[in-house]
């Protein structure tokens, strides 16, 4: 029962009681029953006023928490002139100045939040309690080159992507650097807030990569450039002794020396050794690209047939898919034309004989994907991919691939080398 119902019969019943009692009291006395009748209506009558000033601002109060609870901020009362009905109004109105400040705040903050992770340059997951995707910005769907609809509501420990598998296995507060797709280097960060009382982990992805190759570059450049120049003022002067005491006549005169044998041995020795320094002193005084507009689909053609004979000789095969229309890029050839004949070299080598190199070009997405039928990259490889001086091979100098990732990198070309499955290698550039 409502509190104003209440007072109305508690009113009611009690005027009809006073009423029916000075009926009996004064019943032989009217003009006494008369005054008595007076001071009754006149009771009803301040009892009403009462009841509107009570219940008036009951009824102002309940049409603000009907306000609130539609969350309508802007209902606001006017002052009546009543005291203690004024307070009331203040209080109320100064609770919802400060609740529509508070929820502008709130949702500008909101706003500013979602701008932020979704323009951001690193790549946000935010989890919700069950450690399952809940938000995640368009730079970490890029990155893990996945659509919204494959991640959202899903658990991320039940998740097949590397890089989300490296995340799933991290703590809160921990940090990890991965090379992804065997080329790009990001450092995967979890911590966690406290929503509702309760603990929810967020992810961010930052890719190093740049940074890293200019450490790298300025590291390995001063040590090239060192080496270079103590090897090249110890087999200058070296080269010329050996070469003026193999054309003295009293060696030439003796056939049974050996001294000459091994002179000559020495100088081919060191001549490799110059050889290879120089090869590494290319990688660091690589030029700026030249870049022209030329045909892919041709230039392709061209590399294929300038590799065939090595490919012959291995009896790989050379397959290729061209674009369906003309593919133009703006590059420097000769310098391309160097990251392909690593990139077959490679692939030759990782099939050993009796294998397949496609070529497939896209120009409607401007990408080349270079598959062989090698071998394949393990895990432990994939992590090392484009490591200056890194090298699968025996006799490997490491640089190879480190010259493609320069070209690709000062052209601006986007690049990855993976595994996709047992006998399929993948090559992509991205243009």
């Amino acid at each position: 029962m409502k509190l104003r119902t209440k007072y109305i019969i508690f009113v009611f019943i009690l005027h009809l009681v006073t009423l029916v009692l000075t009926y009996f009291i004064f019943k032989e006395n009217k003009i006494l029953f008369l005054v008595a009748e007076v001071f009754i209506i006149i009771s009803i009558i301040i009892s009403w006023n009462l009841y509107r000033q009570l219940i008036q601002p009951l009824k102002s109060l309940m049409a603000g928490l009907d306000a609130i609870k539609d969350y309508d901020f802007n209902v606001k009362f006017l002052s009546t002139g009543k005291y203690e009905v004024d307070q009331l109004i203040s209080v109320y109105n100064r609770m919802m100045d400060q609740l529509r400040s508070e929820r502008t705040l709130q949702e500008q903050q909101h706003f500013f939040l979602e701008k932020l992770i979704s323009t951001s340059p690193t790549g946000i997951i935010v989890l919700d309690y069950d450690d399952q995707i809940q938000q995640i910005n368009p730079k970490a769907l890029q990155i893990l080159s996945l659509n919204e609809q494959e991640l959202i509501r899903q658990p991320i420990r039940l998740q097949a992507n590397i890089l989300l598998k490296h995340v799933a296995a991290l703590k809160s507060g921990e940090a990890k650097t991965v090379k992804y797709t065997g080329a790009t280097t990001y450092k995967i960060q979890k911590s966690h807030f406290i929503d509702r009382g309760f603990s929810r982990h967020f992810i961010m992805i930052e890719e190093l990569t740049a940074e890293l190759l200019a450490a790298e570059k300025n590291v390995y450049g001063k040590v090239i450039r060192m080496m270079a120049h103590e090897v090249n003022n110890t087999i200058g002067p070296v080269n010329s002794i050996i070469q003026s005491t193999l054309k003295t006549s009293e060696f030439l005169g003796d056939k049974n020396s050996m001294l000459p044998e091994a002179l000559q041995v020495a100088l081919d020795r060191n001549q490799n050794l110059n050889l290879f320094v120089r090869n590494f002193a290319d990688l660091v005084k690589l030029p700026e690209p030249n870049k022209k507009l030329f045909e892919l689909n041709l230039f392709i053609r061209s590399v294929c047939k300038l590799m065939e004979i090595q490919a012959k000789e291995k009896d790989t095969k050379f397959c290729v898919e061209p674009a369906n229309n003309s593919f133009q890029i703006l590059a420097d050839e000769q310098q391309m034309e160097q990251v392909l004949i690593n990139i077959v070299k490679n692939a030759m080598e990782a099939i050993g004989s009796r294998g397949v190199i496609t070529f497939k070009l896209n120009s409607e997405i401007k990408q080349l994907t270079i598959t062989d039928t090698g071998t394949g990259i393990t895990a432990e490889q994939s992590e090392q991919l484009f490591t200056p001086f890194f090298s699968t091979k025996k006799d490997g100098q490491g640089i190879g691939l480190t010259l493609v990732r320069e070209i690709l990198t000062n052209h601006g070309f986007s690049f990855s080398l993976k595994t996709v499955q047992p006998a399929c290698t993948v090559f992509t550039i991205d243009f």
